[in-house]
C-alpha cells in the first residue's frame, strides 16, 4: 500500500485506449496512490490499440482480492469490449460495488461499468457512440460523471479531468491543486 493507504487497479485488456492508461496511472501515482496496472493477457506485456506495448505490473488473478480502494478502467476498441468479455473483470468491479468501493471508466469501458450491473439509476457519460449501451443509467453526456461511487468520462480528451476527479475522490480537492501546480492543465 501506498503511504497514504490508497490502492488502485487498473485492468489493462488487449486494444486499452493509451492515452487514457497511462494519464490515469500517472496521475493517481502523482497524488501517492499505490497503482497496480494488472494484465488480462498471459503476458504482462499488453498491446494498446495504437500500438503502444505497455508492461503490466501484474496479472489480473494476483488482483483479486479486495485490498484496493478502486477500480479504474481505460476505454479503447477493442480493449473496452475484451474488458466487458473477462469474467475476472466483470468480478472484480461487483466486488467493489458490494464493498462500497469506486469504479470508474472512461470512454468506452463505462459500458463495462452496465455489463457489471453498477450503473443502475446512477449520472454517468461515455463516448458518445457508447450512449445506447447504458441501458439503467442516466446519460448526461457530460466530460466527467461522478454519481456516488461510480465515476465515468467520455473520451481521450477527457483523460486529464477525469484522472484528476479520481484523485478528488481518493485524496481530495486540495491534492487536485498541488499536483496540478508542476501540470498546468485546465480543470
Amino acid at each position: 500500500m501506498s503511504e497514504k493507504g490508497k490502492c488502485v487497479v487498473v485492468p489493462l485488456a488487449e486494444g486499452f485506449e493509451e492515452i487514457e492508461a497511462i494519464t490515469i496511472i500517472d496521475i493517481l501515482r502523482r497524488a501517492g496512490a499505490e497503482v497496480i496496472t494488472a494484465a488480462l493477457t498471459l503476458e504482462n506485456t499488453v498491446m494498446g490499440s495504437h500500438g503502444i506495448a505497455v508492461e503490466a505490473d501484474t496479472q489480473i488473478d494476483s488482483v483479486m482480492d479486495d485490498n484496493w480502494d478502486m477500480v479504474v478502467l481505460p476505454g479503447g476498441v477493442p480493449g473496452s469490449p475484451n474488458l466487458a468479455a473477462d469474467a475476472r473483470v466483470i468480478r472484480i468491479l461487483k466486488m467493489a460495488a458490494e464493498k462500497g468501493k469506486y469504479t470508474a471508466a472512461i470512454c468506452a469501458a463505462p459500458a463495462v461499468l452496465e455489463k457489471a450491473a453498477i450503473t443502475k439509476g446512477k449520472k454517468v457519460t461515455s463516448a458518445p457512440g457508447w450512449a445506447d449501451r447504458m441501458i439503467s443509467a442516466q446519460h448526461t453526456g457530460r466530460r466527467v460523471e461522478c454519481d456516488g461511487k461510480v465515476i465515468t468520462g467520455k473520451s481521450a480528451g477527457t483523460a486529464m479531468e477525469f484522472a484528476f476527479r479520481l484523485v478528488a475522490e481518493l485524496f481530495g480537492d486540495e491534492k487536485v491543486t498541488e499536483i496540478n501546480a508542476g501540470i498546468f492543465a485546465r480543470l
